[in-house]
């Protein structure tokens, strides 16, 4: 006890401990309006703060959880695992923070996939895990998303994406630069046979990501007020020593200059999807059968 509180009267004390005892992380403020909210009602709310409609982040598996139908969801490629092939070291060592962020985050890279369903409709499904490296994309989310697209070929399949990265791996160096083409080379087999890519663009979208896999999507969609772009903001007006327009790369200015296709809510989400994947499987099978 401080000086202070010793010479406090004692109904002062009681109402400062009282104070005190609430537990952490009940409330949750909004990064975007300031606005405090109860915690169960934000999760509840899916993290779209009610006051503004402001979208949080939200971890892969729980958007797994929002978007396949609880019943029919099979992760796969999960036994897939970062090296350091480069021996790389800055700060620390990468192969000791990738042991300390997969214990942290319990993922073990970058990338969860699913095999499951969309309001009954089969999807494989690929989700970046922003917590991990920034969701930064290296060799295994490479790896696993060319793979699931191998698994949509050879099961029929649409493929279905949730991206939310800062770009490329900088500890894994060209070998992450090399999964910009690898998954887009994957998404042109994937477009040879005519299966539908959708690719839902979430905060935030940035880098070699947003550069390849993030936007060839048959059909681009965005969560509100998601970032999107290849350098960030402040890094484009010193190189170019101009002020850039009122909401340059969020969702909505790409959606007003055509970059994107349309913005969608993360409460509308699951059946818009089915909607869309319905209409685009019924033209695929419509295709093979004339």
């Amino acid at each position: 006890m401080s000086w202070l509180d010793k010479i406090l009267p004692s109904r002062i004390r009681a109402n400062k401990e009282e104070k005190g005892s609430v537990p952490d992380g009940l409330w949750h403020k909004c990064i975007n309006c300031d606005a405090v909210i109860y915690r169960a009602e934000y999760e509840k709310n899916l993290n779209v703060c009610p006051k503004c409609n402001h979208h949080g982040r939200i971890s892969a598996r729980k958007r797994a959880e929002i978007i396949l139908d609880s019943d029919d969801k099979l992760e796969i490629f999960n036994n897939i695992k970062p090296v350091d092939m480069l021996n790389f070291k800055d700060n620390e060592k990468y192969k000791d923070k990738l042991i300390s962020t997969q214990k942290r985050t319990g993922e073990n890279d970058a990338m969860l996939v699913f095999k499951g369903s969309i309001n009954k409709i089969p999807v494989i499904t690929c989700i970046f895990e922003y917590s991990f490296f920034g969701g930064s994309m290296g060799s295994v989310v490479g790896e696993k998303f060319s793979s699931a697209i191998k698994i949509c070929i050879d099961e029929k399949k649409p493929l279905v994406c949730f991206s939310a990265s800062g770009g490329a791996r900088m500890q894994e160096s060209l070998f992450s630069l090399f999964q910009m083409a690898k998954t887009s080379a994957s998404l042109n087999d994937l477009s040879s046979e005519g299966l539908p890519y959708i690719s839902v663009l979430t905060d935030p979208t940035m880098g070699g990501v947003s550069a390849s896999l993030a936007m060839l999507g048959d059909i681009n969609i965005a969560e509100p007020n998601a970032l999107i772009g290849f350098a960030g903001p402040r890094v484009i007006e010193q190189t170019v020593g101009e002020k850039l327009p009122k909401g340059f790369q969020k969702s909505e200015f790409l959606q007003d200059h055509g970059s994107i296709d349309f913005i969608l809510d993360r409460n509308n989400q699951k059946n818009k999807l089915a909607q869309v994947i319905s209409s685009l499987m019924s033209n695929y099978n419509s295709e093979k059968k004339s």
